[in-house]
């Protein structure tokens, strides 16, 4: 299977100012530093790892919401990482992202109509009748009446409003589509109700999902393949069974150990892995590899040599010494 996205070196730094007036100074926040990944076509992948790790930076990279510092990204067949505003504007159409907020991400002085047709307008559509007959087949296929349009977001609940703003995503038929956390911020049965929305469409229409979530449960009912962030570098990639099944990183034993199962005592007590502390500042990340500070395993080496993204078992990636010794 050929890959539809892929990030090679992908870095993003932002400035951070501070001090005093006369002795004002610049340091550099490592919010993804040095990221290979590769996103193939047809497939969800999902991005796990804690708060302030880069999951949602790295999404916004890959479609150039933001620019990178460094590195490159490529999207069906193309290197767009330096492209200008003009010539990235054939590729939009393409690529899009459902955010987390489902109310922040719609103007509320918009109706769900006009909305929708933000998008088609902004690509060259006109406000005709083929262009509502658009917004319309956007939303059955999210769901909602057609009805609908006429409201406007502060009329539906949570559920209802990232309908909304999957339909959006889904007007222009993108091949790609960044999911960032869109199901974080609503309730347990809607968020089922969303997922399986997700997946549905993605047999439908053929889709290419990146999906960021905190959330493992969600990511293993979702995913085809699962990666693993840690302060800004992925630490392992692999299918979602042997993730699950058989984590070879130690942040990733952790989190998976960390998952709710309904029966405690059923837990394998030797999958039970703790980690301490908080995850270190993007300011000042650690040498050598970022997550030596917390592991239970740290080597002398671990604190010197940041380990590569090396291939120990077919389609598993991982960066650590414990299982790529020098």
């Amino acid at each position: 299977m050929t890959a539809l996205v892929s990030a090679t070196g992908l870095t993003k730094h932002f400035a951070v100012r501070g001090g005093s007036f006369l002795r004002r100074h610049t340091t550099a926040l490592r919010a993804v530093d040095g990221v290979d990944l590769q996103i193939r076509s047809g497939e969800t992948l999902g991005l796990v790892g804690e708060s302030g790790c880069g999951k949602s930076t790295l999404g916004r990279l890959l479609i150039r919401l933001i620019e990178p510092t460094g590195g490159r990204i490529d999207f069906d067949g193309h290197e767009i990482t330096g492209l200008s505003t003009k010539a990235m504007r054939q590729h939009r159409r393409a690529m899009q992202i459902i955010f987390q907020d489902p109310y922040g991400a719609l103007n509320p002085r918009m109706s769900v109509e006009d909305i929708i047709m933000e998008p088609l307008l902004i690509h060259g559509a006109r406000a005709d009748a083929a262009t509502r007959a658009k917004v319309a087949e956007a939303l059955r296929l999210v769901g909602l009446p057609a009805r609908a349009a006429q409201r406007f977001p502060h009329e539906f609940s949570g559920g209802q409003r990232q309908r909304v703003g999957i339909a959006r995503a889904l007007v222009l038929n993108p091949k790609f589509v960044v999911c960032d956390e869109p199901v974080s911020a609503l309730d347990v049965s809607v968020q089922a109700q969303i997922v399986n929305l997700l997946q549905d469409l993605q047999k439908e229409l053929g889709l290419t999902f990146l999906f960021i979530a905190h959330d493992l449960s969600v990511v293993k009912h979702i995913s085809d393949r699962v990666a693993v962030m840690y302060l800004g570098k992925v630490v392992e990639v692999a299918e979602k069974h042997a993730i699950y099944s058989a984590p070879q990183h130690p942040y990733t034993q952790a989190l998976i150990a960390a998952v709710p199962v309904l029966r405690p005592q059923d837990r394998a007590r030797g999958r039970r892995v703790r980690i301490a502390g908080d995850i270190p500042s993007a300011l000042n990340p650690p040498s050598g590899c970022r997550f030596h500070t917390r592991c239970p395993h740290v080597m002398p080496i671990c604190r010197v040599q940041e380990p590569a993204l090396t291939e120990p078992a077919p389609a598993h990636h991982v960066a650590c010494h414990l299982v790529n010794p020098v």
